[in-house]
């Protein structure tokens, strides 16, 4: 049988295409699937696998707040420096807390899937622990809106942390900065969450 256009091509090799096609699709669906399963309850990633800015226009607004906390070890020689105020750079713990505010309020500039949110608060305390010689540092984050403000909180005691660091690096580069983990956090979709529980 001729076709419209010529010569059919030869049936072995148009069925080979065929089947090589469907098999093809068939695979390519197989692996879209596994990829969403893959991700599923991912927020920050698209059904193939990318990045992605998650919408919240749908969601609620509601008051939402995150308390955060890290550790910095300071060692004894550097911790009695600290305590005595008697660092180089300045106040370290006054520095640390500014600082630590400023970096929850640019987190959507550091984290580049975060959403620029109005913060309605920031808190940053730093505690000086003589037991180990540490500086304990505790960060909150509120705000009313449509997403959570966990990683405000978790950039806050990220960036008073490093600051302690910086601040006390002339006097010693064996301080460790530890421990940095989200206590608990409230509102939303998901609800209140807490590490204790």
């Amino acid at each position: 049988m001729e076709s419209v256009f010529g010569e059919p091509p030869p049936s072995s090799l148009s069925g080979s295409i065929d089947n090589q096609s469907i098999t093809q699709d068939l695979n390519l669906s197989t692996t879209e699937m596994d990829v969403k399963e893959s991700f599923a309850g991912l927020t920050h990633i698209g059904s193939k696998g990318e990045a992605q800015m998650v919408d919240v226009s749908l969601k609620d607004i509601s008051r939402r707040v995150a308390i955060a906390r890290g550790k910095v070890i300071l060692g004894r020689k550097v911790f009695d420096l600290v305590s005595a105020n008697q660092m180089g750079k300045g106040d370290v713990l006054s520095v640390a807390k500014l600082a630590g505010i400023c970096g929850a309020k640019q987190t959507s500039n550091l984290i580049p899937l975060c959403h620029n949110i109005n913060l309605t608060h920031v808190r940053v305390d730093l505690a000086l622990n003589p037991r180990d010689f540490s500086v304990e540092i505790e960060g909150e984050a509120a705000s009313d809106g449509k997403t959570g403000v966990e990683m405000e909180a978790l950039t806050a005691v990220s960036v008073a942390s490093l600051t302690v660091y910086d601040m006390c690096k002339a006097a010693s580069k064996n301080i460790q900065i530890t421990d940095i983990r989200l206590e608990r956090k409230t509102g939303g979709k998901s609800g209140d969450w807490s590490r204790d529980k």
